[in-house]
C-alpha cells in the first residue's frame, strides 16, 4: 500500500526544532519529500534532513529568512531542483517574545510580524506558481491562541496570527480553482522547548479543560490530515487544538 504522500513535495519553515521539526518528520513518515527550512540553526535543520534521509526518507536542507523578500524565491528554486516543485507549504517560522505594548518598540513590533505574516505572504508568492503549475496543493499556516484569548505582552504576536488567519481564508476563496487548499493550525499551549523570552507557563496557571499541554505530535498530526487526500475538502478554516482552552 503506498504512503498518502508518495510523490509529494512539502516545504516546512522553522522546520529546526519543535512543532516545525515534528511537522516535517510526520510529513516524510507519509511519503513526502521534504524541504526542511531554518533561519540560521544549521546544525539543526541538517539534524532534521539527516533523521528523514536515516528513516528511508528524502529531504534537503534550505536556509534563510523567510521575512527576508529574497529568501522564499530561493528557497522555492531549491525545491524544484530537488523535487521538481512544492505540492504543500507549511508557514510555520515565527518568533515568540512577551513586551508590554507600552514598552514595546517599532522595530520588536515588526520583527514579529515580518516573520509570521510577511514570511507566509512571501513563501506563497513564491511557492504557490508551483503547485497550479503541478495541479493543486495544500497551504497550512501555523497560527496560535493568543489571537483568540488575548494574551498580554504579546500584542505583535496576536496582530501577526490574527493576519495570517485572514490570508488564509482569502487565499482559500482566490485559490480554490486550482484545487489548492488553504487552512490555518492554531495551537493552544504546546510542550515545546521555549527560550526565556517566552516566558514561564505552569499549566494549573492556563484553564484547559483537559488539565495538560498538547504535544507536537498532535499538531502535527493535525497538518498531516488537513495536507492529505482526507484533508482535500477543507479550506478556509482555522483549526484549533488546544485541549478546550478556546472554544469555538
Amino acid at each position: 500500500m503506498s504512503l498518502p504522500l508518495q510523490g509529494k513535495v512539502a516545504l516546512v519553515s522553522g522546520a529546526g526544532k519543535n512543532i516545525g521539526r515534528t511537522i516535517a518528520l510526520a510529513l516524510a513518515q507519509d511519503g513526502a519529500s521534504i524541504v526542511v527550512n531554518g533561519r540560521s540553526d544549521k546544525a539543526a535543520v541538517d539534524g532534521v534532513v539527516a533523521e528523514i534521509v536515516k528513516a528511508g526518507g528524502k529531504a534537503v536542507a534550505a536556509m534563510g529568512d523567510v521575512s527576508d523578500p529574497a529568501v522564499p524565491p530561493r528557497l522555492a528554486e531549491e525545491a524544484a531542483k530537488a523535487f521538481g516543485g512544492v505540492d504543500i507549504l507549511v508557514s510555520n517560522a515565527g518568533l515568540r517574545k512577551q513586551t508590554p505594548f507600552l514598552d514595546m518598540s517599532f522595530d520588536e513590533w515588526r520583527g514579529i510580524m515580518s516573520v509570521a505574516l510577511d514570511g507566509a505572504f512571501l513563501l506563497g508568492k513564491a511557492v504557490v506558481p508551483q503547485m497550479v503549475k503541478r495541479g493543486g496543493g495544500a497551504f497550512v499556516a501555523i497560527s496560535g491562541i493568543s489571537t483568540h484569548v488575548g494574551t498580554p505582552n504579546r500584542c505583535h504576536v496576536s496582530a501577526s496570527k490574527s493576519g495570517l488567519e485572514g490570508l488564509m481564508r482569502a487565499l482559500a476563496v482566490e485559490l480554490a480553482p486550482h484545487r489548492i487548499t488553504c487552512n490555518a493550525l492554531a495551537p493552544g499551549a504546546i510542550d515545546t522547548t521555549r527560550g526565556a523570552s517566552a516566558g514561564p507557563r505552569p499549566v494549573e496557571n492556563r484553564p484547559i479543560p483537559l488539565k495538560r499541554f498538547g504535544t507536537v505530535d498532535e499538531i502535527a498530526a493535525m497538518v498531516r490530515l488537513l495536507v492529505g487526500p482526507q484533508g482535500t475538502f477543507i479550506t478556509g478554516q482555522t483549526i484549533h487544538v488546544n485541549g478546550g482552552e478556546f472554544l469555538t
